[in-house]
């Protein structure tokens, strides 16, 4: 008999921002404090959507023009992250679709996850606002493991967490990163078109196993997985 890739049937994971939830609105609204108190004016939303999944980093890029190098970076990045967890989830949820999604995989005993690089004193509370948190399999933040994505590392922490094989999963994001880290891990990988990309951003050659416009898409690679491996 010949020798077959198994079925990824064994755990769904997910990137936070730009994938699970619509965290922009409020990590943009924390950003606009930031520039204010910095004599600076705001900036247009559409312009720091595709930034939002880089986190601190990405904003104060596209905000200050800084990066971690630069002897500001720091002390902005800090005043920036007391702003955005004391309005945490003001405008915070799951993307459209998500809750049936997520709804769906319950009913039929697949695990799910949150894998991210936000920081676990971030992404825990949000979770637990938009009542995710306990329903989770597992939540695996950006400094639960020494090398967050684009490294494996947090995938493979959250499957060995869940006793399953990475090529028995899928991995969801809106990031190369994403990508990156779930082709590395062995994961099914696939591409959140809804989430916060840029239009320098080329999906199309991250190398990911597909696409999806909306979160219910994923299970017709469930299905299609699950066919192609009968």
């Amino acid at each position: 008999m010949a020798d077959r890739r198994p079925p990824r049937d064994g755990v769904v994971l997910f990137d936070l921002d730009g994938t699970f939830a619509d965290t922009a609105p409020d990590m943009a609204a924390a950003l606009d404090k930031l520039l204010r108190r910095h004599g600076r004016a705001p900036l247009p939303f559409a312009r720091v959507r595709p930034f939002a999944s880089h986190g601190a980093p990405g904003l104060l890029r596209v905000g200050f023009g800084l990066t971690p190098e630069d002897p500001d970076y720091e002390p902005l990045r800090g005043e920036y992250l007391r702003i955005y967890e004391s309005a945490l989830v003001e405008h915070t949820a799951p993307f459209p679709g998500m809750i049936e999604l997520i709804d769906t995989l319950e009913a039929r005993g697949l695990p799910w996850g949150i894998v991210t690089n936000k920081s676990t004193a971030l992404a825990e509370p949000l979770l637990e606002r938009i009542g995710f948190l306990e329903r989770a399999a597992c939540l695996v933040c950006g400094d639960t493991t020494p090398r967050p994505k684009p490294h494996p590392d947090p995938l493979l922490y959250a499957c060995d967490l869940l006793g399953v094989d990475p090529e028995r999963g899928w991995y969801v994001g809106d990031a190369e990163r994403d990508i990156q880290a779930g082709l590395a891990a062995g994961m099914g990988t696939l591409a959140a078109l809804f989430g916060y990309l840029g239009p320098d951003d080329d999906p199309g050659a991250w190398g990911a196993h597909g696409m999806i416009d909306h979160p219910l898409q994923l299970l017709d690679w469930l299905a299609y997985d699950a066919a192609s491996d009968a």
